[in-house]
């Protein structure tokens, strides 16, 4: 038996579609089947991405995706949203939080929203815990990306807002670690200029100049759910405390993901 086509994985996520096929998010399954048709066969084929520790992702209610960003461009928001729709069952969708500059390219705003990924505003993240969806949050945001290829295993400064939602909408936070993807988009320098000109913060520029993304192998690994007690008003030493366990079990789990992959490779377990 085959695998299942992408319709009918939009098909058995468990969203409140109307007649229309549109969720109360404008999300709609029409354009989420067109994504996923793409973004399913980059996932098996492209990327080759091996997904562990799915397990520890809740089937159903909130839950907050937190992990590392790794490429010169989201390619680890993309395959981990991918990841969720294919590895679950049943499938579900995470909608992350994009940088702003997202809604001002062409196109950008009507897919990235008929998709579910919205612009990162604390209200729209909020509302859409309370009505148990699953967040997806890179607390490194465009400085992640940002990252060259020799830095491709290291965290900057994570933010902390997203402890602060966690706590006031009682989240639990499910950490990972995604690695491959500065493979595919090998970064040596970031032009600020070409960014200027094409209305985003920078542009990757790779060994081979243009930041198109290479075939390799890429490796997602989830961690045990995280709990942390309180209200979200707590000073910020508190919270940074918090943070810091957080980014220090990505970090973990980044390792676990890199040991994985080299025996992927090495042992030719990814042909």
């Amino acid at each position: 038996m085959g695998s299942p086509t992408a319709k009918e994985v939009i098909d058995r996520m468990e969203l409140p579609f109307n007649g229309f096929g549109i969720d109360p998010y404008g999300v709609s399954k029409k354009h989420m089947a067109q994504a996923l048709a793409v973004f399913g066969w980059l996932y098996r084929n492209y990327f080759r991405v091996k997904c562990q520790g799915v397990e520890h992702v809740p089937k159903r209610g909130r839950g907050m995706l937190v992990g590392n960003h790794s490429g010169g461009y989201a390619i680890d928001g993309m395959m981990t949203v991918t990841a969720m729709a294919l590895e679950l069952d049943p499938p579900r969708l995470a909608q992350s939080m994009t940088e702003k500059f997202m809604n001002a390219l062409p196109g950008a705003s009507l897919w990235t929203s008929r998709t579910g990924q919205f612009t990162g505003l604390p209200e729209h993240a909020e509302r859409l815990l309370h009505d148990e969806r699953l967040l997806l949050v890179f607390p490194e945001g465009a400085r992640g990306t940002a990252k060259l290829y020799k830095e491709r295993y290291s965290l900057v400064e994570f933010g902390t807002g997203f402890i602060r939602l966690a706590l006031k909408t009682k989240t639990p936070i499910i950490p990972f670690g995604f690695v491959g993807g500065a493979d595919a988009v090998p970064s040596v320098r970031n032009s600020k200029t070409l960014g200027k000109l094409l209305g985003v913060p920078y542009v990757p520029i790779t060994p081979w100049g243009l930041a198109l993304p290479a075939p390799t192998t890429c490796q997602l690994h989830f961690g045990e759910p995280m709990h942390f007690e309180g209200s979200g008003d707590e000073d910020d030493a508190t919270v940074r405390g918090w943070v810091g366990q957080v980014k220090s079990r990505i970090a973990q789990l980044i390792d676990e993901a890199r040991a994985a992959r080299k025996a992927r490779v090495t042992g030719g377990g990814d042909r």
